[in-house]
Formats: C-alpha cells, structure tokens, sequence
C-alpha cells in the first residue's frame, strides 16, 4: 500500500467507532480506491486504512466528507517513513495548555492587554518579536519570585508525557523550541523528558523582571533553524523529523519537518500545515507514526 489514512479521536471521549471508522472506509472505496482492511491502533481512538494510492487532498477531501460532523482527525500521508527519529515541539498551548506571559501578566494587573497581544502575535497579525517585545515591557518591575511561583501553575497538555516517552523508548530524540522564556523550557523539559531545551532569556535586574528580553529573540525563524540544526548534529534527514505546534511562531518548522502539525492551532497555521490534528490529545502524534496503544512507554 503506497499511503495511509489514520483517524484519531480524543482518548478521553474514544468516540471513533467501527461505524464511523467504516464510513470513511466504504467512502473510499465508493470512490474506486483499492483499500486495506480497517486496522485497529487502539479500540474507539485510532485506526489505519491503507490505500494503494499516494497521498492526495482529494482523498482526504473524501474521507473528511463522509466524517463530516464526526469528533474525528484525519490524516493521510505516505505509508513509508511514518516513524519519526525527531520530535521538535512548541511548549505554550502545545505541551503545555498555559501562555506563560499571559500568566505573568495577570500577576501585575496587564492581563487582557497582553492575552490580545498574544493572540495577535499567535494569529500572525503582528511580528512575533514585535509583540514578545511589548508585553515583556509590560512585565517590568514583576519580583523574579513570581517567575519561580507560576511554575506551580502549569498544566501538562493530555498526552505529552506518552508522546515524549515512546518515542523516545523507540529511539527517537525530543527538542523543546519555544518563543517563551527559559525559566519555564527548564521546568518542563525534564518533567516531560526531552533531551533539550530552547527558549528566550527574560532579564532581570535587582531581582525584578527588567522589562527587556536578551537578543536575539527566539522567533520562527529560530525555530526552523534549531530543527535544522539537530538534524545536522544527529545526522538525520529532515524527512526523520516531526514538529507540532499552535501558532503562526511555529510556521517556519512545521513548513520544513518530515510531519508538521497543527495541535489544536489557530488559523494562520493549520492554514499551510500538512497534518492539523483538532480533536484527539497528543498521543495523535504517535498514532499518526503507526505506533499502536499498546506500543506506549509505561508511565507515559
């Protein structure tokens, strides 16, 4: 079979059913495609049709038609070269379900202000410099404690810790890029198990947040450019790698990478990414590689 069709619902609901699953199937084959049998991955989560066909938005256009309405991702790509040997991964709003600065922000009375900031800068209506620039402004005279403090209020996106660790069990390697600052990459890379880090140095002065962000800024370009980087470090091809993000900071890798996905993204991005996945957790990731349920690291 020359691609495959994975469809992906949320773990918490588990609501792709055999029905379901077979719509899309006989929707296919309705079409004249020579498909596979419908392969289980993990009961009411995730399965694969393979098709003798490369992969075409015209079958996923059928495919999307006959899940209209349905809680169900789909994702059709190459059968070969589904697994993965890099994982690069946005942390805000994507392994974790926090905006970082939106949580400082809230501490010094600038919250709405700086959550539409973000949004604009995530929506691609503003440079990203641009705007980490203004609401780090907006932060300044914060005690550096607080940074320490809203560690405590992260919360890990479902998934991430199964994503991270299989792959990893599988021989992969883990990157955390992010546009927001180091305190908080250092927090959640090793909570999560990626072997490294990147992010922006906020500065700080007298024991208060000086208001100004080191340069040069981390932004997509750096992104893409860290993902690049590795590959040349582990001697990989760009093909061996998959990259997920939200938003339009995440363009430039989620463009390059061997899989580029939206996760639960905004529109900017989901508009030029190959793979968006708005309904199942992170753990879409390893289904859409092949990987079955019962393949996850324990304690993953």
């Amino acid at each position: 079979m020359r691609s495959v069709l994975t469809l992906i619902a949320d773990p918490a609901t588990a609501k792709l059913t055999p029905e379901t699953a077979l719509a899309a199937w006989r929707a296919l084959r309705a079409a004249g495609e020579k498909t596979g049998d419908i392969d289980w991955l993990a009961p009411g989560i995730a399965c694969d049709i393979a098709l003798d066909a490369p992969p075409a938005p015209a079958l996923r256009a059928i495919a999307e038609k006959a899940l209209a309405g349905r809680p169900v991702d789909a994702v059709l790509q190459p059968a070969e070269g589904r697994r993965k040997k890099l994982l690069v991964a946005d942390m805000e709003s994507t392994i974790i379900v926090n905006e970082m600065v939106d949580e400082l922000a809230a501490l010094v009375g600038v919250g709405e202000q700086v959550a539409d900031i973000t949004r604009r800068a995530m929506n691609g209506e503003i440079r990203f410099q641009q705007a980490l620039r203004e609401r780090v402004t907006l932060l300044g005279g914060l005690e550096e404690t607080a940074l320490k403090e809203t560690c405590e209020r992260i919360v890990f996106m479902p998934g991430a810790h199964a994503l991270v660790a299989t792959m990893r069990a599988h021989g992969a390697r883990c990157a955390l890029v992010s546009g927001g600052f180091r305190i908080y990459t250092g927090y959640v890379a090793p909570r999560v198990g990626f072997d490294w880090h990147y992010a922006n140095d906020l500065q700080i002065r007298d024991g208060v947040v000086a208001g100004t962000v080191a340069e040069p800024i981390l932004g997509r370009e750096a992104k893409r450019e860290a993902l690049v980087s590795l590959c040349r470090e582990l001697k990989l091809d760009i093909a061996d790698t998959i990259a997920v993000g939200d938003g339009a900071n995440d363009i430039e890798m989620i463009r390059v990478a061997g899989t580029g996905v939206a996760f639960r993204a905004k529109s900017a991005l989901k508009a030029v990414a190959p793979v968006a996945i708005d309904h199942g957790d992170l753990t879409a990731l390893l289904y859409l590689q092949g990987y079955r349920q019962s393949e996850f690291a324990a304690g993953g």
